[in-house]
């Protein structure tokens, strides 16, 4: 293993041009076709300390994020026994793994829960939308919601890996979010910050689940041939040839450039995005909703060499006052939709041979307050929640971590969004306390600043 320190942002911001496939941003904060290749070589220098085993397993990671926060009583961590205002309106149900409950919605996943675990006790101890979803998805104490400037303090986990890992098959993107990275509750932290704006997320920004789903920037614009769009290439390399003695970077960018024609017309990408190639009994099974198919479109893409796919399954704030739903209606419209994406999705990385490279994670920024509001909901709840995982090689069948009788803090084994990131960065091959990036004030810092890996799961 190499540790090289890096140079921060300077080597991927900053194209002075538009691609040449006029790629537009995807999605708020996402990047352009042309800037997620721009960097392929300058990862090296992102100062990753990368086992290569792990690349050369090609392992990857699908994050289903519960942007809202989903209850645990609800969904992994329900308590029976409880007073009816903590139990909820809800029953509990075993699973196939002795002492083990799920919440009376998930079914399919219970039956599957001896290639699942569940971490009961995750704590943050923080209620703010904006800075639970910070720390979840970067490892960092964010930003207050009430903050003047919402800013991105550290890499999101997709980020970093796509800087770090890049993708495994070419012509592929690293990072990818489906169907969008949009929400109603401080959905922000998914970004770069000042590793380069390569590094956004490839966002889809067409919900798979619909008639219209269509991928942009992967077919060519109304009007525009092959033979057009080579034509405009071969233009655009006679004009950098006369700026290359003036500009040193040029030879970096038309490597990019090519990466992206090669993106474009090439078959690799536009296939993996296409779900209708996927048989209609498949289709059937992961559910015909927005989380069963955006769940199917990312097995498609981590088999086909992506290698960080964000599933974005909102919204999970339920209050109980207007505009949000009550608790039991909350549950009963999306659980069912999560239960059947995550079990199948399980079943099919299985039946390919994927689950041992493939890590699936579900979680939100926090949890649910175990008392029941006055408005039959749940409000914000930092103090102790659940994150679910599954993978073929960690040992699974396990709920570690316990909450206490009331679901109200936790009593065994306490983890911090640290050790979630790391468990991930684990498998992933990436040390992230050896990895060294310079962020906007010219500081080296880590890409974590504490936590392990889960020992129980590796």
């Amino acid at each position: 293993m190499l540790k090289i320190r890096g140079t921060g942002a300077a080597f991927c911001d900053g194209l002075t041009r538009r691609s040449f496939v006029q790629a537009g941003a995807l999605g708020v904060g996402g990047l352009t076709l042309s800037e997620f290749l721009r960097c392929r070589e300058a990862k090296a220098a992102a100062s990753a300390v990368v086992d290569p085993r792990r690349v050369t397993e090609q392992t990857a990671v699908i994050l289903f994020w519960l942007s809202g926060g989903p209850g645990h009583m609800e969904t992994w961590d329900p308590k029976p026994e409880a007073p009816t205002e903590y139990r909820g309106p809800l029953g509990s149900i075993p699973t196939s793994v002795a002492g083990i409950r799920f919440g009376e919605l998930l079914p399919m996943s219970a039956k599957r829960m001896d290639r699942l675990a569940v971490l009961r006790s995750v704590r943050h101890k923080t209620g703010d939308h904006t800075k639970g979803n910070h720390w979840m998805l970067t490892g960092f104490e964010g930003p207050n919601f009430n903050d003047a400037v919402l800013d991105q303090r550290a890499p999101s986990m997709g980020a970093a890996t796509a800087a770090l890992r890049g993708s495994n098959r070419p012509g592929m993107p690293p990072y990818a979010a489906v169907p969008h990275l949009r929400g109603g509750t401080d959905n922000f932290f998914h970004y770069h910050a000042y590793i380069g704006s390569a590094h956004n997320p490839f966002v889809v920004n067409s919900d798979p689940n619909e008639s219209s789903y269509a991928v942009r920037d992967l077919n060519l614009p109304t009007g525009l041939t092959f033979e057009r769009l080579q034509n405009r290439r071969r233009f655009l390399e006679r004009f950098d040839q006369m700026r290359i003695e003036t500009e040193a970077t040029i030879a970096e960018r038309d490597g990019a450039y090519q990466r992206a024609f090669e993106m474009l017309t090439g078959p690799s990408a536009r296939a993996a995005f296409d779900i209708t190639a996927e048989s209609p009994a498949l289709r059937d099974r992961y559910g015909r909703h927005t989380f069963g198919q955006g769940a199917l479109l990312a097995r498609r893409l981590v088999e086909a060499g992506v290698t960080f796919v964000t599933v974005n399954c909102v919204p999970w704030d339920h209050h109980g006052t207007p505009p949000q739903m009550k608790t039991e209606e909350g549950a009963r419209k999306l659980i069912p939709h999560l239960d059947r994406a995550i079990a199948v999705l399980v079943d099919d990385l299985v039946d390919r041979g994927l689950y041992d490279r493939v890590l699936v994670v579900a979680m939100g920024e926090f949890g649910r307050t175990p008392k029941m509001n006055k408005d039959a909901g749940r409000d914000h709840w930092g103090d102790t929640f659940s994150v679910l995982m599954g993978n073929g090689k960690m040992r699974m069948g396990q709920a570690i971590g316990a909450s206490d009788a009331r679901g109200e803090q936790p009593i065994e084994r306490v983890l911090k969004p640290q050790d979630v990131l790391a468990t991930v960065y684990h498998h992933l091959g990436i040390d992230p306390h050896a990895v060294l990036f310079t962020n906007r004030t010219g500081r080296p810092v880590t890409l974590l600043d504490g936590g392990e890996a889960i020992r129980e799961l590796v």
